[in-house]
């Protein structure tokens, strides 16, 4: 078996397409949701767009000795 094959079979009922030009109710759905919840799926967008995982990303330290003039 082919790895082509085995996504022959689709399940049709799994998702839908529409036209852009339908109305949606996608609008009223993120209207209702609070304003820290949008932002918290803006940012999980954003994270899967850029591969940014929170958890293994660290700043970067740099360690300097700067040595001061006496007066």
């Amino acid at each position: 078996m082919s790895s082509i094959n085995q996504f022959e079979k689709i399940d049709k009922e799994a998702f839908s397409t529409a036209s852009l030009f339908d109305q949606s109710d996608e609008k009223e759905y993120w209207l209702s949701k609070t304003p820290s919840e949008r932002i918290q799926a803006l940012e999980f967008l954003r994270q899967i767009m850029y591969g940014y995982d929170p958890f293994t990303a660290r700043l970067q330290r740099v360690f300097e000795v700067a040595k001061l003039k006496e007066s």
